[in-house]
């Protein structure tokens, strides 16, 4: 479904002024606000979608001059607006879990990142484990795989994690039973009232070691480094967490934690990001942007030769279509913006005075068009 202009969702003309902007979408907020009887969480959406552009005056001229792909597809700036993450409320790029499952690119947006630790709900379960790398720009760009080693609970390669020692087995524990928990009855104003906790020699397993793996001594897994591949999806943003599932801390007849890497990117001296859109300046005299002229504009693909018109003034944008940040569930990519200021010389010769006053004095005559 192709998205509506931003002007014409909060009902306001294209010279429409920053407040008359701001009052329309305040009134369409408290209309249409998902919280109040009758509101509409889509069209609240879209309202902020569309103001998030036009409030803000360098991407309201992009969108006056590209539409929405000046403005990379959506609304939200800083990390990811709108952006490969669209459809999960506009979060930025900022904790989005990708989650890799086995190392592999699965289903990257699984869920969103709310917390690494559940052991609470799956107490047979290892620790969780976090990490950071951080990418240059480029390698957010285009992806890369990074190797990493972590110092964590492993295996018993000895026992395998079963805590008993080769050659025996588990048996049944004499003090729960087999049960795993340990019932007490506790007096209260309702009367009697049994109460259940993992059982203290087994911890809530319901079997025991015939005899404890002499590695270990029971607890199914060692210490010792481990190395662990990456592997960094291209288009990805500052901000984002990559979980993999299972490769965090080994636990004795449990499975393992999972990890999260969370990832960083270093600033670039030339290029900065809006969502999936690539911000760069290039600057040029007032000659040639009076006559026009071509120049070499740098890329995260290489140098791309770029056509100024004749006319063109300082702080126009120029578009470079596929040359900005891959979208992550395609392969398309969108465009680098080019914002060209034209430089005023400050240093002029003789000659240059007497040329620039001639063309002064020729203008208020009326013989340049």
């Amino acid at each position: 479904m192709s998205k509506r202009d931003y002007y014409e969702v909060l009902g306001v003309s294209k010279n429409a002024s920053a407040d008359e902007i701001k009052k329309a979408f305040r009134k369409q907020a408290v209309q249409h606000h998902p919280d109040k009887e009758g509101g509409d969480e889509t069209k609240f959406k879209e309202i902020n979608e569309a103001y998030e552009v036009l409030k803000d005056q360098q991407k309201r001229q992009r969108y006056d001059q590209f539409g929405h792909a000046g403005v990379g597809g959506a609304a939200g700036g800083g990390g990811a607006g709108g952006n490969p993450f669209e459809g999960f409320g506009g979060f930025n790029g900022q904790n989005v879990h990708f989650d890799f499952g086995d190392g592999g690119l699965n289903d990257i947006f699984g869920q969103f990142f709310g917390g690494a630790n559940n052991q609470s709900q799956q107490p047979n379960r290892g620790r969780d484990i976090e990490t950071q790398v951080t990418l240059t720009f480029e390698e957010a760009i285009f992806g890369d795989e990074r190797t990493i080693r972590l110092d964590m609970d492993d295996e018993c390669e000895h026992c395998h994690g079963t805590t008993v020692e080769p050659g025996h087995e588990l048996k049944t524990c004499p003090t729960c039973g087999g049960s795993g928990q340990h019932v007490r009855v506790v007096n209260s104003i309702f009367g009697p009232i049994q109460q259940a906790s993992p059982c203290p020699e087994c911890k809530g397993r319901g079997k025991i070691p015939e005899k404890v793996c002499t590695v270990c001594r029971g607890k199914g897994t060692e210490r010792r480094e481990q190395k662990i591949v990456v592997k960094i999806p291209a288009g990805i943003d500052d901000g984002a967490t990559i979980r993999l599932k299972e490769r965090g801390e080994a636990i004795a007849s449990g499975s393992r934690g999972d990890l999260y890497v969370h990832v960083r990117v270093k600033a670039h001296k030339k290029f900065t990001r809006e969502g999936d859109i690539i911000l760069s300046e290039e600057h040029i005299g007032m000659v040639d942007a009076a006559l026009g002229t071509e120049i070499d504009v740098e890329t995260v693909d290489g140098v791309v030769r770029m056509k100024i018109p004749a006319g063109t003034q300082s702080g126009t944008d120029f578009k470079l279509s596929n040359h900005g940040v891959p979208h992550i569930r395609s392969e398309s990519r969108g465009p680098q913006i080019v914002t060209i200021h034209v430089d005023t010389p400050t240093k002029l010769t003789k000659q240059q005075k007497e040329l620039l006053q001639q063309f002064g004095g020729s203008k208020k005559h009326g013989l340049f068009s």
